[in-house]
């Protein structure tokens, strides 16, 4: 589904065009065409590839979609496969964006993702002395709208670890609720870093090195979006260390707790052993036994049981096994 076309020339609009003007436009010297598409058909896709001249090999890529994020080059043409980040309640939504890049046009497939780009439109329109640079700059403002995205959803899962952490040393909280809660946690950081980890490599070379044509004079850009880049990746392995080390700390103390309660439970265990021990002695019920016959035998008995019971009672308080 054709979301806009517009063809821009220094860094202006031009109009809004229909698909059978885009050639007229990109025969233009120095004019470029912004093409916006969502979950094409099939049918459009090939039409898309006769229009431009796509390389084969990257109309495949955004084809079948479920792509790594990359960019390749092909000759004049740079190809990119962002992953856009949605957050959908507990979930975090992956969509992606198939971006072809070349010197008089730029185009952007987007798939399973509600999300698009007027906004970055809106930008670029407003800075047309940044717009003259053609579609190397729409390119950058796609690439850092798409990296700025991560943010929030990566400062929200910091937020639900912290009160994760709080809940570990909460008496009243489930131990089983807590590990699931962080390995909940730790899935949505792999997707945040599946999305922004292969991304490190490839723009590092939009910047440095051999720069694609297309992209000449935009290095200062690129390396803005490079550091944002190293901030998040920064961020998602602080976390996931941090989630690891909480889960062992959850770990460690139920191995606290099923420790107290083993001690509890020999405590309670020898407070019961030894009246048991002693009546156990009496109720052999042999014929010549001391005190059998004493009328304080049963009373003295019983108080023997009671004070040593007693004894071990205020010797485990004080160990604290009690």
């Amino acid at each position: 589904m054709l979301v806009n076309c517009v063809a821009y020339q220094d860094g202006r609009k031009l109009a809004d065009i229909q698909k059978h003007e885009i050639k007229g436009y990109l025969a233009r010297p120095g004019c470029f065409v912004w093409m916006a598409v969502r979950d094409p058909s099939e049918s459009e896709l090939a039409e898309l590839q006769a229009e431009f001249d796509l390389h084969p090999l990257a109309v495949e890529d955004a084809r079948h979609g479920h792509q790594r994020p990359k960019i390749e080059e092909y000759g004049d043409e740079v190809f990119a496969v962002l992953h856009m980040i949605e957050p959908a309640g507990d979930e975090l939504h992956v969509g992606e964006v198939a971006v072809f890049v070349a010197p008089n046009f730029l185009l952007s497939i987007r798939s399973g993702a509600e999300r698009g780009f007027q906004e970055v439109r809106t930008r670029c329109e407003r800075e047309p002395g940044l717009l003259k640079h053609g579609p190397g700059y729409v390119l950058y403002a796609l690439m850092d709208a798409v990296v700025d995205r991560y943010f929030p959803p990566l400062d929200a899962l910091e937020v639900e670890l912290e009160q994760i952490e709080e809940r570990i040393f909460s008496p009243k909280a489930s131990a089983r609720a807590n590990i699931e809660a962080l390995y909940y946690v730790k899935q949505r950081l792999s997707t945040l870093k599946h999305a922004a980890g292969p991304l490190l490599d490839g723009v590092g070379k939009l910047y440095g090195g051999r720069v694609p044509q297309v992209c000449a004079g935009l290095g200062d850009y690129f390396r803005d979006v490079l550091d944002h880049l190293v901030r998040i990746n920064q961020a998602i392995d602080s976390i996931r260390d941090t989630v690891t080390t909480a889960i062992q700390v959850n770990l460690a103390m139920i191995t606290i707790g099923e420790s107290e309660v083993t001690k509890r439970l020999a405590a309670y265990a020898a407070l019961v052993a030894v009246p048991t021990m002693i009546a156990g002695v009496y109720g052999m019920n042999f014929e010549h036994m001391p005190e059998l016959h004493w009328e304080l035998g049963y009373p003295f008995a019983i108080w023997i049981m009671v004070l040593i019971d007693v004894a071990l009672f205020w010797r485990f308080r004080k160990a604290g096994w009690l």
